[in-house]
């Protein structure tokens, strides 16, 4: 008998142990999917989610698991460095092919990084809608001339996207001192100040950091390309080699809270630039640059710009349109509520000789400038070469409205300069005070030719020039290439 319970008591503790060990895997499975689950959809310290880098596909370290709750893709996730030293343009490459996949994902360039990329385009047409690209870090381009080949249009290039957003504190740097050093500036040349030999010298001193020539192509620093319902919204673009923030044949465009800077010196680099795009909103932006605060250029429609600061730089722009006798179309622009200052002008249309097309339904209201060249400007003789041969076919120039312009110049206060074949018309001024800066010695008055239009109020100073009516020849309607 004893032997009997003996073996009967072994073979009970054997089957408890086994049930045991059975249950013992069973719970640490259960724990480590549990665990699995919360890497998967667990926050950041930034409160945002993020996809487990363990939980991707090991076969190219791009597909998510399907149904990990997560939309989210940190570049760090993708072996982003962002040491501000080692190339990042892979990583940025595999979390955007992530993101691109997921319908409203977002992908994450985290705070407290300095990520190098080189030139990249995020591209559609196949990707996913309202992807938010959330840009919290600092990306920086690079500085040697091996990363540009023989030159490139765009740094970073957002191309055929729908309800494509950026948003975010981080910064966007071109580095673009040394584009500039060997820079020649063929827009707008002006005459050399003491700050244009501060800029040489300064530029002088960095010229040893150049292995080599930089390509003269310079590019943007931030480009949109056939978008729709396009947001920047929050951050920083300095330094770019050119242009800083570019919407080309774009749709649905908003731009706010943004701040641009580079150099008053520095070539070309305009702030915000539009070409073929139509229903934009700019606003509550701050721009310092090299070359105009916002350019529209041809193909514009349904613009609004208001609330923003303009300084230094070439104020806010209407063209040059008409180039080598092209065609430009521009219509429904309001620029309004915009305080500027130590700008070569103020809000300016400018049209090449020999273009065709036409400039009409522009209002530019409640304007503030502070010792701005010329404040008001409309030229139909642009050039920014050394010589222009004469045209007598003009890009058309009518229904341009100035209401409650104010505040002091350094040059002159209104340059009207129209075609002789095709004299601006429907210009109307309302509310214009401007008076010579404080430590401006001698300064022109207004200049107006073949400007027709109406005077609603009386200006400071009198605006005589402008000429009652319209034109006794209006060939507004004659032109065989108007839009």
């Amino acid at each position: 008998m004893s032997g009997f319970s003996l073996k009967r008591l072994a073979l009970t503790v054997l089957i408890a142990l086994l049930a045991c060990s059975s249950s013992f895997q069973a719970c640490s499975a259960r724990k480590a999917m549990y665990t699995r689950q919360l890497k998967t959809i667990g926050k950041g310290h930034d409160g945002y989610n993020y996809q487990d880098p363990k939980l991707m596909d090991e076969g190219n370290g791009v597909t998510p698991l399907k149904n990990t709750g997560s939309s989210t893709f940190n570049v760090l996730h993708y072996g982003a460095k962002g040491d501000g030293k080692a190339d990042d343009t892979k990583a940025f490459e595999a979390a955007w092919a992530a993101a691109c996949q997921v319908r409203g994902s977002t992908m994450m360039v985290p705070s407290g990084s300095v990520f190098l990329v080189k030139p990249i385009t995020f591209s559609g047409p196949n990707c996913e809608p309202n992807i938010v690209f959330q840009l919290d870090g600092k990306i920086i381009a690079p500085r040697s001339s091996s990363a540009w080949g023989s030159g490139l249009y765009q740094w970073l290039d957002f191309s055929k996207l729908q309800g494509i957003t950026i948003r975010g504190k981080g910064t966007i740097d071109g580095q673009g001192s040394i584009w500039w050093n060997d820079s020649t500036d063929e827009s707008e040349s002006e005459t050399p100040t003491a700050g244009d030999s501060l800029y040489s010298s300064k530029q002088d001193s960095i010229s040893g950091e150049l292995s080599a020539k930089m390509p003269s192509t310079k590019p943007t620093a931030l480009r949109f390309y056939g978008s729709s319902v396009v947001t920047v919204t929050g951050i920083t673009i300095q330094n770019s080699p050119q242009t800083h923030l570019k919407f080309d044949d774009c749709t649905g465009v908003q731009v706010s809270g943004v701040t641009v800077s580079s150099p008053g010196d520095s070539p070309n680099t305009d702030g915000i630039h539009l070409q073929n795009s139509q229903n934009v909103v700019i606003y509550s932006t701050n721009l310092a640059c090299g070359d105009d605060c916002v350019s529209i250029q041809t193909g514009c429609s349904n613009i609004f710009v208001h609330n923003v600061n303009c300084g230094p730089g070439h104020g806010i722009s209407i063209g040059g349109l008409g180039r080598d006798n092209t065609k430009a179309c521009v219509k429904n622009v309001t620029v309004r509520d915009i305080t500027m200052q130590d700008t070569m002008t103020g809000v300016r249309i400018k049209t090449w000789q020999g273009g065709s097309g036409s400039v009409s339904g522009v209002m530019f209201s409640n304007i503030q400038v502070s010792r701005v060249k010329t404040p008001i400007m409309i030229d139909q003789f642009y050039c920014d070469k050394n010589k222009c041969q004469n045209e007598t076919k003009a890009v058309a120039v009518s229904d341009i409205n100035y209401v409650n312009i104010r505040g002091t110049y350094t040059v002159n206060p209104v340059h009207f300069a129209c075609s002789d074949s095709l004299p601006c018309s429907g210009v109307t001024l309302t509310t214009i005070q401007l008076k010579p800066a404080q430590e401006v010695s001698q300064s022109n008055g207004p200049f107006c030719w073949e400007t027709y239009g109406q005077l609603k109020t009386n200006t400071i100073p009198p605006i005589d020039c402008l000429q009652r009516g319209k034109p006794s020849k209006n060939q507004l309607h004659s032109n065989g290439d108007s839009c």
